[in-house]
């Protein structure tokens, strides 16, 4: 069995029962007649990165786990011929996700921001913060409702601007604070 074969096994049971297989479940998992045979592919997993021992010497997801390789460049404009060759591999949740605590994601409604390229139907991975720069993509709450929208300021004073020239500004009443909720940090749209 390779390498390869043996995470994406390994991956699946993770996935299925939210743990890392045991030794006794690798060699049912692999066909493996003996512990040793699981002993010497965890080894290989362990130099990998694939997976770690935690202090317990229970096995846990690796640097590597979950990992998607990175194989080159595509154009977007005229095409071109392009080797496949790897680059690297890229873990999507250290890529995407920074401080786990302070993350969520939002199912985005509406059309607002769509010549930002923000669909109605896609997922927003936001960051929890009031700490909003002019210009990020906020989630803001405004007359009494949660919207996303760029953040920008004229005079001093912060208002909303979609992307979208369909939609106008929103600017908060005299009496109606402009709370900012998260920051967008990524844009998901599956097809």
């Amino acid at each position: 069995m390779t390498l390869q074969k043996a995470k994406l096994k390994i991956q699946k049971f993770y996935e299925d029962h939210r743990t890392m297989p045991s030794y006794s479940e690798m060699a049912k998992l692999f066909g493996y007649k003996s512990k040793n045979s699981v002993f010497r592919l965890v080894e290989k997993l362990l130099d990998d990165g694939f997976v770690e021992k935690d202090s317990r010497g229970a096995l846990i997801p690796g640097t590597t786990y979950g990992a998607v390789r990175m194989l080159g460049f595509v154009e977007a404009g005229f095409p071109t011929a392009v080797e496949e060759e790897l680059l690297d591999s890229v873990d999507i949740d250290k890529l995407l996700v920074g401080n786990r605590e302070r993350m969520f994601m939002l199912t985005v409604s509406g059309e607002s921001m769509i010549e930002e390229g923000i669909n109605d139907g896609d997922y927003v991975l936001v960051e929890r913060t009031a700490d909003a720069r002019e210009g990020d993509i906020v989630v803001a709450f405004i007359d009494g409702g949660y919207t996303v929208k760029f953040l920008r300021r004229k005079n001093g004073r912060a208002y909303l601007e979609p992307a979208n020239k369909n939609f106008p500004p929103i600017v908060p009443r005299e009496d109606d604070e402009l709370q900012i909720c998260a920051v967008v940090r990524a844009v998901i749209r599956k097809y």
